[in-house]
This record gives structure tokens, sequence and C-alpha cells, in this order.
């Protein structure tokens, strides 16, 4: 059985005090021991910002990758090895604007990955520019006299896109957060969690407690997530009601073809345990 003294590290988080950051890394940690994923077994991908560090704090393996390049990183290791619990990690920079165009497709071929993405609706690695979560108006670094765009949907663009497991939780409610990442991971199939993590330090419109008066479960609602066109019209209710209320939970799950279980190099045994040397000389001259 996987104690939590297996996966801490005693490596200190280099985030600011306050940031939502500590709770969602906290919750994984505890989900990671509920579901028994061992280390050995589990891998946690990464590209660039605040939460990217997060693989540096969990004693898995890991891999921090570039700005918005998470999701092919994740991808690779689950084709090189489908028995590895892949993990991948963005924010709402990372991976909605820089890593969109992964993003889109990732969702249209439904690999069985696990995708949590710190939405701070801010750069803050960067200190204070406007994401393209950020909400129109808001006053940023980059957008002295208000963000002009409208905001970009995750939860729409994901269910559009092919995405199998759709949710969005907050990172100030660490039971709900906790029951929403368990459940991406049960899943087979590609599993978006739109985490709401406020930023103390460069947001200081999303805060805590703005989101404490807005945030509602859906599963308090009777709330059924198998419904296609329901659950995209629930993902814009955020935006129609001008931030008035913001719904939280499993917003759409079905069940569809893993794509690295068809994969025809795969139908015999995992790519890592193939023991033949691969001659690539001719690829690499091909490329001089």
């Amino acid at each position: 059985m996987v104690e939590m003294s297996d996966i801490n590290i005693n490596e200190k988080p280099q985030w600011c005090p306050g940031c939502g950051n500590f709770g969602i890394l906290m919750a994984l940690k505890n989900v990671m021991v509920e579901m028994n994923l061992e280390p050995k077994n589990t891998v946690i991908v990464s590209g660039i910002g605040c939460n990217s560090k997060l693989p540096h704090y969990v004693n898995t393996y890991g891999y921090e990758g570039l700005h918005g390049r998470t999701l092919p990183l994740a991808s690779a290791v689950k084709i090189a090895n489908r028995k590895l619990n892949v993990i991948a990690m963005s924010g709402d920079g990372d991976g909605y604007g820089e890593g969109v165009q992964h993003f889109v497709h990732i969702c249209r071929r439904n690999y069985n990955i696990t995708y949590l993405v710190h939405n701070n609706q801010i750069y803050g690695l960067t200190t204070g520019q406007a994401s393209p979560t950020t909400e129109r108006g808001q006053k940023t670094k980059s957008t002295p006299f208000g963000v002009l765009e409208s905001q970009f949907n995750p939860l729409a663009n994901a269910i559009i896109h092919g995405a199998t497991y759709v949710a969005r939780t907050f990172a100030g409610d660490m039971k709900h957060m906790k029951e929403i990442i368990k459940g991406a991971i049960e899943h087979k199939g590609f599993s978006l969690v739109d985490i709401l993590q406020p930023c103390v330090t460069f947001n200081k419109h999303n805060t805590y407690q703005w989101f404490q008066e807005r945030v509602y479960k859906l599963e308090d609602n009777d709330y059924k997530p198998d419904d296609y066109f329901k659950a995209i019209e629930k993902s814009y209710e955020d935006i129609i009601s001008d931030y008035k209320k913001i719904p939280i939970g499993l917003f759409y799950k079905a069940e569809k073809q893993i794509y690295e279980n068809e994969l025809p190099q795969l139908k015999e045994k995992e790519l890592v345990e193939y023991s033949e040397p691969v001659d690539i000389k001719g690829l690499i001259k091909e490329f001089l």
C-alpha cells in the first residue's frame, strides 16, 4: 500500500504563501495514497509556469518540459508505456495559450491521460499579464486599459473536441477537488480538470473570497453529466451570468475508444518492452 511517506519529498515548494497550488499539490498526493498509485508507475508531466514545479514536489517520475508542450510530452509517455499513470500539469497560459493547439487535438484523440490545469486567470510566473481566461475588461500589466477579448472557455472546447471527462473544481475546496481529481484518474480516456486556483500575488480580482461567494456544485443540483449539449450549455453559465454563478463539478462524461489502444504498433506489447535495437542512422542522415 502507498503511504504519504512514499510520495513526500524534502524539497520546499517555491510558491507564494497562500497560493492555490499548495492545495492542488496536497489533493493530488492524497488521491495517490487513496488510489494506491505507486510512484514507480506514475509520471507527472508539466510545461512552464508556477504550477509546473509540481513534479519536483512529488516522489514520482517527472518531466518539466517546454512552455505549452505539456500534452505532447504526456502523450509520448503514454504511447511508450500504457501501464503508467500519466498526469499532466499546466496553467491557463501554458495550457490554453501557448499549448491550445495541442489541447484541441489531444481531446480529439482521447488519450488515457489526466490533465490538471491550474487556472488562475493570469500569467503568474511572468508577474501579471492577461491570460486567455482573464475576464474581459480586467486591467493587467499587459492590458492597462482592460482586456478586449472574450475569455477562452476550456470546458466547452474540451467537450466539443472529444474529451470524455470534463470537470471543474476550486482550489479552496479540498474535499471536492480531491474527488474530482480521483474521478479523472479513474476514468479511461482524456480527462480535463480545470482548477480555479487563486493567484494571491498578481490577481487581486479572482480571490478565494470572490470564488467562495459564487461557486456552487453541480452534484447538489441533480445535474447529470451524460448530456452532451446540456454540458456545453452549462459550461457557459458563469460567462452568461456575468460571473454571479460559477458551477463546479463533473460537466461531461462519456465512453469512447482510447487512442493508444488502437495503435497497431502496440497490439502485442508496450514500446518499452521491445528489446530489438532500432537503427536510426538513415533518419538522422535524412535531416542532416
